[in-house]
Formats: C-alpha cells, structure tokens, sequence
C-alpha cells in the first residue's frame, strides 16, 4: 500500500511533533490493520531524516540540507583487456532502486508499462558490467529507454532544477544526440549536470547550440542512430566537475564532455524526477 506523502508527513509530526527529532529512539512501530497491509513506520531501515512511502524512503528535508551524492572510484577490463580505473557516482542509498519508480523523457515501452531495458552498472564489479560482442564499451552509464521508432522525447526536468535546461551540443557521438546543462541546487550549492540523450532518429526543429528547454519541450524522436539492433533513447547523466565551464571545452569536441576531469558519470536515479 503505498501513503501519499502530504499524508505521511502529517502523520510524523503528529507523532513526533515538530521539528522532527533527529536523535534519540525511534517511533514504535503500530500493528498492522490488517495481514495484508503495513505501516509505514515498519520499514525500520529507513535512514534519518526520512519517511517510508510506500516501499521506498522519501527525504524529508529541503535541497539545502548536506545532502551530496560523493564520487566513487571503480575499475573494469575495457575490451583490449585494459584495467581502467574510472570516477562515477553511484546511486544515493535514499533513491529508490526500482527504475519504474522514475519518469523519464519517453513513456514506458515495455510489456508491464517497465520503462527500463538497460540500467546503469558502473558501480558494480567488472564481471557483472554490461558487455556484448557487438557492444564497443564495457559497463553502462546510463539507461536505455525502449521506445517506438520516431516517438517524441520531451524534456524533464531533474530534482531540484534551477530554471530551464540548456543545450551544449547537438550533433554526431552516441549516434544523433544532444546534450542539456541543468543547474542542481544540491548539498547546499548549485551544480551544473549534462543529461545526454543518445541515438535520436532527429532533433526537433529549433534545437541547436544555446537554446533553453524547459519542461515538457520538445527534444527529438527515439531512433536507432549508432544502434541499429535497438531503437531506444539512451539517457545518460554526469556531473560536472567544480570549476569546469562546459562551454569552454566543446571546441575540442563532445567527447571532450565526457572526459573524467569534465564530468563524473553518475547513476541517473540520484537526479531523475519521480513519479
């Protein structure tokens, strides 16, 4: 059962009182109404300073509070069997886990209304990252997006944006693509994140270098451009590291955006929208 979280939060500081405590004992749990159904104060692996809602945790505080997704090294065998040790940035432990939880810039395509065909695994061991005979990288940094040939990908806007998106780049690098620059307030400060959207069959008319997006625009339509086993959009997220101006770097090209002292890959749940 899940609990609407104007609700729940009534709930708290009815029994809490308010402020929320963040010390001393938790609350007891109250016995179920029935077998079939759970309170939310049961799920006791909840972290501090968050609600259960349903089956995932909810953070209770405001984009201000010292809330910040580290930087994570990790390592895997590249195809020439190079070791290559990589920055990413794994999901928050309050993020839910379950990609359907999340909206994206496509509806969902898969049987069940799943939206979600591959997922992020670069935090995982080298064994358990994505690989494939065709496929030119190992491990995956983002999430493929299933999607009718030409079906349009609208803009969203990520957890706590400031303002509308940004385009940096369109053209030619995971097939026709373009990449956004959103400005996060997070952990207290803002941060810029790109969100790059992959393997587009064409780009909107009007989309080029400089101009905003905001909620709901446009963007292009899913294709198979660079992947023609799969038509799909691939939606990637990275930070930008502190310090970095974006623009300043792209007339060495776009791979130049996703070098790891430009921007750390990051699992793309930590700053997608939810449902």
């Amino acid at each position: 059962m899940r609990f609407a979280l104007p609700a729940l939060l009534a709930f708290a500081a009815a029994t809490l009182g308010a402020p929320f405590a963040t010390t001393g004992p938790r609350p007891v749990a109250p016995a179920p109404a029935t077998p079939q159904e759970t309170s939310p104060w049961a799920l006791s692996s909840c972290p501090l300073g968050t609600l259960p809602d349903g089956d995932v945790c909810v953070h209770l505080g405001s984009p201000d509070d010292d809330i910040d997704a580290p930087v994570a090294t990790n390592a895997h065998h590249e195809r020439s069997g190079r070791w290559a040790v990589y920055d990413q940035i794994p999901r928050r432990p309050d993020r839910p886990s379950d990609y359907d939880a999340y909206r994206y810039p496509v509806p969902p395509g898969l049987a069940g209304g799943h939206s979600v065909v591959s997922g992020y695994d670069l935090d995982r061991p080298d064994e358990s990252q994505r690989r494939g005979r065709k496929l030119h990288a190992v491990g995956h940094g983002g999430v493929d997006l299933p999607q009718a040939k030409g079906s349009p990908i609208q803009m969203e806007a990520l957890e706590h944006q400031q303002g509308d998106a940004d385009v940096v780049y369109v053209g030619p690098l995971f097939g026709n693509t373009v990449i956004t620059r959103h400005t996060l307030r997070e952990a207290g400060r803002l941060r810029d994140y790109l969100v790059l959207f992959g393997h587009l069959d064409a780009t909107a008319p009007g989309v080029t270098q400089g101009v905003s997006l905001k909620q709901g625009d446009l963007v292009g339509t899913v294709g198979d451009t660079g992947s023609p086993e799969l038509v799909h959009l691939h939606l990637e997220v990275r930070r930008v590291r502190d310090g970095v101006d974006v623009s300043k770097r792209l007339h060495l090209g776009p791979n130049q955006l996703l070098d790891n002292d430009v921007s750390v890959v990051c699992d793309p749940r930590n700053v997608l929208p939810l449902r």
